[in-house]
This record gives structure tokens, sequence and C-alpha cells, in this order.
């Protein structure tokens, strides 16, 4: 009688559904404060190798107020990126970048320890991009779970000169319509020369720019990655190498590539070109 009294407890309690939260380690999202947005859709993504080699302290946006990072430095060598967070408590114990819910499945696989720094807590973890948010799950060391974040490192925040792309598509404070802009040229070797002022055309707030070069000896340019060939029609006249690219920013030094064959091989050399906006004049001329 006894033995079948225990045999019908066991079954009922293997019966039994228990809520999934009661064993879970992933925090629900009652026991979470609603998430921030991070980024705004004007950023431009900014992967590895887009950023010069060197040690910057970037401003980093977290999803959440109890996630607070108060210091963030990108370290960038060979091209590749990672970061070191120090962070304003010593709630969390690891992360992990992912999910929550991949966190607790990885069997502490991919986990990420923290560093004692002068008696901060320091992650060390690797960057895919700037701009473009990340996965990042914090273990609560007071609840024991893990918690879904979200982080984003803003490439605005950095050197203009240490960016190989355009990190952002700024509002151009021009009407629509077309213009002569006063522009400079940086990077290469010096000996490269743009004409200025340059032809600049706006609608809808977009603005495209016309960079004529001072040889006919470039075949294309990079802007973000996207490929802009030369103007052929141009260049069997007689003329200098001649682009229309997107201007993503007045007043701002805008990365871009261009590929010369001048020498026993085409290559691409790495310029910055700056435009004034209070150069601008507007014209009734076509192009």
């Amino acid at each position: 009688m006894r033995k079948s009294l225990v045999l019908a407890i066991i079954l009922q309690f293997s019966t039994f559904h228990f809520p999934l939260s009661v064993f879970s380690q992933v925090a629900s999202s009652s026991e979470m404060l609603a998430p921030s947005k991070v980024g705004t859709e004007d950023m431009l993504p900014v992967l590895e190798g887009d950023v010069l080699d060197g040690d910057y302290e970037v401003e980093l946006e977290s999803s959440s107020s109890m996630f607070r990072i108060v210091k963030a430095v990108l370290h960038v060598k060979d091209g590749v990126m990672s970061a070191s967070l120090t962070m304003g408590g010593k709630g969390y114990s690891k992360l992990f970048l992912g999910t929550a819910e991949a966190a607790s499945e990885s069997n502490g696989q991919g986990e990420i320890l923290p560093n004692d720094g002068d008696g901060a807590v320091i992650f060390e973890i690797p960057v895919s991009a700037l701009n473009s948010s990340i996965d990042c799950a914090a273990f609560s060391k007071k609840k024991a779970k893990w918690y879904d974040r979200q982080i984003l490192f803003d490439a605005s925040s950095l050197p203009e000169e240490k960016l190989l792309v355009s990190p952002k598509i700024e509002q151009i404070n021009l009407k629509d319509g077309r213009y002569f802009v006063e522009a400079t040229l940086a990077g290469g070797s010096g000996k490269a020369k743009i004409t200025s002022p340059v032809k600049v055309s706006v609608k809808d707030g977009k603005a495209f720019a016309v960079i004529e070069w001072s040889s006919p000896n470039y075949d294309y340019m990079k802007v973000n990655h996207e490929r802009y060939d030369v103007d052929k029609k141009i260049l069997e006249k007689g003329g200098n190498s001649t682009f229309t690219i997107p201007l993503y920013a007045l007043d701002k030094k805008i990365p871009v590539i261009a590929d010369t064959v001048a020498m026993s091989k085409a290559h691409e050399i790495q310029y910055w070109i700056r435009f004034e906006s209070k150069s601008a004049k507007k014209t009734r001329k076509k192009w």
C-alpha cells in the first residue's frame, strides 16, 4: 500500500508541467525594463577594415539603463576590431555575444569573463561592426539569469581621418537645385588634385557631387564600398577622370577611394574630400 502511494505521487509529478520560467536561466520580459532602441536610421555600418589601426575612446549606446557602460575603448589592429567595456557596477559576472536564450544553451562556450582593472569590471569583446546593433546577453549575479541587451558603437565619435567610410548620412542643409561648392582633397601622395569648386546637385535632401581629377588615370572610385565608374564620354573627348558620387555630409571629411592605372599595376588610394557649406553658390547651369 505504501509503495503504491509513493508511485502514485511520482506519477503525478511526472505529468505535471512546471512553467519554464521556474527552471530557466533566461530573464522574462516581465523581469526587465522595456528596452530602448539603439542607433538611428541615418547611420551607415562601419565594418572591420573600415577603421585605421589605433585605440579610440568611443561612444556606446545600451538598450538598458541597467546595463551601464561608463567607458568604451575601441581597439583596431590589422583591421580587426575589439573593445574594452568598463561597467558602471559589479552586477554582471559574464557576457555572451548573442541572445540570452543562446547563452543559456551554450554550456559555457563563448562566455566572456571580466578582467578586474583597478576595482572596475572590464569586459574585452570582439566587435564585428560599428553603427550596427549587437546582441549581448549579460548574466546577473544576483538573479542568476541571463538578460537580453543590445549595444551599439557610434562610429561618428571617432576622428574623421581614421574612418575609411562615411559613418552617417547627414542632412544636407541646401535646398533642391544645383550648386558650386568649394572642396579640398587630402590623402594619397599629395600630388593628385580635384577641380574646385565642385558641381553638386541636391534633390529631396540627397546630394551628389561631380568629382573631376587632375589626370585621366583614375578608372573608378568607391564610396562606402560602392563602386562608381569613370565617365567614359569625358575621357573619350580628352578630359580628365570624372565621377558622380553621393555626398553624405558637408563640412566634414568624406572618405573615398580612387583607383589609379598610372602605375605598372592598378592601385587603390585612400583620400578624404571636405565640402564647405558656406561656399555653396546656386546656379542655373545644367550638367
